[in-house]
């Protein structure tokens, strides 16, 4: 699978050692950055990496900040991306079963690199299930999206 990963200078070092796991098990890696400690902006990397997905350059993302909220917020602010906060792998795979979340985003501040590592596991050995309660709920979830865009 082609994977996306970014973060912000909070989210660089765990985002560095999950893009060689990510290689390790086999995946693609897209890094879009940031590429060191220097402080930056995570909306711009939560931008680049839902960019990457909606683009087709990568069929899902990771997206690390120091608590994962803000780069949550900010990379659902683009239609069509689904982007998950989780801190357990209960929440990281039925995010993508039940809500076809295509960004797993985590909080470096917040989790240690096993417990992101097992994220990432649940994350991409998830698929979205189709069951029609879900697709329902994806389509009002993706109404909104075009109303807040009108």
């Amino acid at each position: 699978m082609r994977i996306a990963v970014g973060a912000d200078h909070a989210g660089f070092a765990l985002k560095e050692d999950l893009a060689a796991y990510l290689r390790e098990l086999g995946h693609q890696v897209l890094d879009v950055g940031t590429h060191s400690t220097a402080p930056v902006d995570y909306p711009d990397y939560a931008e680049t990496v839902g960019k990457a997905v909606l683009d087709g350059r990568a069929e899902r993302a990771v997206l690390i900040c120091g608590s994962g909220v803000g780069a949550s917020v900010a990379a659902n602010k683009l239609p069509g991306i689904r982007a998950g906060l989780c801190h357990d792998t209960y929440s990281a795979h039925q995010g993508v079963e039940h809500d076809d979340m295509n960004v797993l985003v985590m909080g470096s501040r917040v989790i240690g690199p096993e417990l992101a590592r097992e994220l990432l596991r649940a994350f991409l050995g998830a698929t979205f299930s189709g069951e029609e309660r879900h697709r329902r709920r994806l389509a009002k979830v993706i109404a909104l999206e075009a109303k807040r865009s009108n």
